[in-house]
């Protein structure tokens, strides 16, 4: 069995001790849809290994960004220099989107639905020691992406077309109609409980059970599914789709209101009972840095994990040949030892989301906060000289933001400053640049590993955390807060977060709705850059309030203004860029009109 379990290893999209990635594309995208090409495919092991490898192969990659995944870039967390997506402008429609993975997830689906079909006729892979056993962790990993490829279609979409067993060729013609919300939550949950019957608990290396199997760790395990399902139960549960009185009007051609028109206390419930389970597995912990300087401790527990705490709070993890490569060239300033290219800036609307490193908000008048001068002696994290707004921060914050004064986030420009300088004719500046700088005077810098050296190439390769217990903390405290606000988990939780981040433990107002406020923002914080930002304003169904920011105007300092460090002219409010006002139709994704032409029963979203 372990040499059959290295095999499909080779094939998917994991974490290998090396890094080394591989999916056989060519090979499946020519495979004929007949049944006598299935039936070689299915009656070869090796054959029968990659078609599964092909149905991991779609799953999203939060961190290949800008041309990938675009999701940050398509909320109030970022501005890409180089990509305008259709919905920042109002252009989006049926006909013209952005990311539209509606035909992939649906193709991705028809593989599940083939594999499930036709794996029962190998007769190699049972043959194997502990083959038949193989055979239905194989079933069951099928099962599950299945639905989990229609759960990221309902994310996006809203409530889609379920085919069930049915593995119909792409060009069929079928009529079918949208199922309501709540079936096709439930028909997903429902495959992933049958998924995880058959996944193991663990995928442990076969020659030391004590430690995890770092080559098959990006494949579907029951913590794994646990979590998932802590994520969807957590969006059912929102505004969005619990009683949203403003979907009444979406409505099958039979009259079938698609969004329940109820509001359910008790999906918080079972967000929250589901996010617990997940904590209750005991397998994860909070990944922390020792440090006799708190502050210090605080910022390299944030900021390290992300390059080692996987190995101890990361829950699904995926690595991606050209992961970083994206993430981290596009968002290193240009005074990088190398090529980077400098546009993936962050609004000022994130900026004033930290928190001082006291625990208070800016706009708290005992915070320290000040927009007036610049500091006289730097630090660790910034030169003197440097804007007195970014000085006494919360550690997340020089973890998450690249500023003006900052020092570079990786190794710098041999003969440059290593301070990053982002007024005009600065070395990270507007001056000169054709589309290398940010709009707004900040990039990110999460993510960014401090000893990159893109001179050389020298990068250092590590798995993304698709899903971390960090997450699954704010999953719980957000649930429980509306389910049973003032419970003491609520606040042992969120303390346990802002803690490892060097912040004290919370003391404000605790209240429903002054902690639901602090929770959306240590969400906003925690999670900043990890691919949830765009779809939490959505469930929460705020994108239309100000504090939230989905449109309009957007802010950031004067990039074309200042020649030195300390100007003013360049230290200035100011509007940057301007998308479209927010409009409600954008909670959904318009179903592609290709779609709409084909299947007659196929409602289009409100709006389009």
């Amino acid at each position: 069995m372990n040499s059959i379990i290295n095999k499909i290893g080779k094939y998917l999209t994991i974490v290998s001790i090396g890094f080394t990635l591989s999916c056989s594309e060519d090979f499946l995208d020519t495979v004929p849809d007949n049944i006598t090409t299935l039936e070689d495919v299915f009656t070869n092991k090796g054959m029968t290994e990659q078609w599964l490898a092909r149905i991991y192969n779609p799953l999203p990659d939060m961190w290949n960004q800008p041309y990938n995944q675009q999701w940050s870039g398509q909320s109030d967390e970022a501005d890409y220099a180089w990509v305008f997506p259709a919905i920042n402008s109002g252009a989006m429609t049926p006909d013209n989107t952005n990311h539209n993975v509606w035909s992939s997830y649906y193709q991705a689906i028809r593989y599940a639905a083939i594999f499930l079909e036709n794996v029962d006729m190998n007769q190699e892979i049972p043959a194997e020691p502990n083959g038949e056993r193989l055979v239905q962790q194989y079933k069951g990993e099928a099962r599950f992406l299945r639905a989990y490829y229609y759960w990221l279609l309902m994310r996006q979409y809203g409530p889609v077309v379920l085919m069930g067993e049915n593995s119909l060729p792409p060009d069929a013609d079928f009529q079918i109609p949208r199922s309501t919300w709540d079936d096709g939550i439930a028909y997903v949950l429902s495959e992933m409980d049958l998924a995880m019957e058959d996944v193991p608990e663990k995928h442990l290396n076969p020659n030391n059970p004590q430690e995890l199997d770092l080559a098959q760790t990006g494949r579907i395990s029951k913590p794994i599914i646990k979590a998932i399902k802590s994520q969807i139960l957590l969006f059912h549960a929102s505004p969005l789709v619990n009683g949203n009185s403003d979907l009444a009007g979406l409505v099958n051609p039979d009259g079938t209101v698609l969004i329940n028109q109820n509001y359910d206390a008790n999906k918080w419930k079972l967000a929250a009972d589901a996010a617990k389970e997940v904590i209750d597995l005991g397998y994860y912990s909070l990944y922390r840095v020792e440090d006799e300087d708190p502050f210090r401790a605080g910022f390299l527990s944030y900021r390290n994990l992300m390059f080692e705490g996987w190995r101890t709070e990361g829950i699904w993890l995926r690595a991606s040949s050209d992961m970083y490569g994206n993430w981290e060239r596009h968002s290193s300033p240009r005074n990088s030892n190398g090529n980077a290219w400098n546009g993936i800036a962050v609004p000022q609307e994130m900026v004033d989301a930290f928190r001082m490193s006291n625990g208070l908000r800016i706009n708290d008048p005992n915070s320290g906060y000040s927009e007036e001068g610049f500091v006289e002696e730097g630090n660790n994290y910034y030169s003197p000289g440097t804007f007195n707004m970014y000085v006494g921060r919360e550690p997340r914050f020089y973890v998450n933001v690249t500023f003006n004064g900052a020092y570079c986030p990786v190794v710098p420009n041999p003969g440059w400053s290593s301070v990053v300088e982002y007024f005009y004719t600065g070395n990270s500046g507007k001056q000169g640049a054709t589309r290398d700088y940010p709009s707004t005077g900040y990039t990110a810098r999460k993510n960014i590993h401090p000893n990159n050296d893109y001179r050389d190439g020298r990068s250092f390769a590590r798995p993304a955390m698709n899903i971390r217990l960090g997450e699954i903390y704010l999953n719980y405290i957000e649930a429980l807060n509306e389910y049973s606000p003032g419970h003491q988990d609520i606040f042992i939780y969120l303390n346990e977060l802002r803690n490892r981040s060097g912040l004290p433990d919370y003391e404000g107002d605790t209240g429903q709705d002054a902690m639901r406020e602090v929770i959306h923002i240590e969400r906003q914080v925690e999670l900043m850059f990890e691919g949830h930002r765009y779809w939490d304003v959505r469930r929460w169904k705020v994108a239309d309030q100000p504090e939230y920011h989905q449109g309009g105007e957007f802010h950031g300092m004067d990039i074309d203004e200042g020649d030195g460090l300390s100007s003013p002219e360049f230290h200035q409010r100011s509007v940057v860029f301007t998308r479209a006002e927010w409009e409600d139709k954008n909670y959904w994704y318009p179903v592609p009109q290709s779609e709409i032409d084909r299947n007659k029963l196929l409602v289009q979203n409100p709006g389009y």
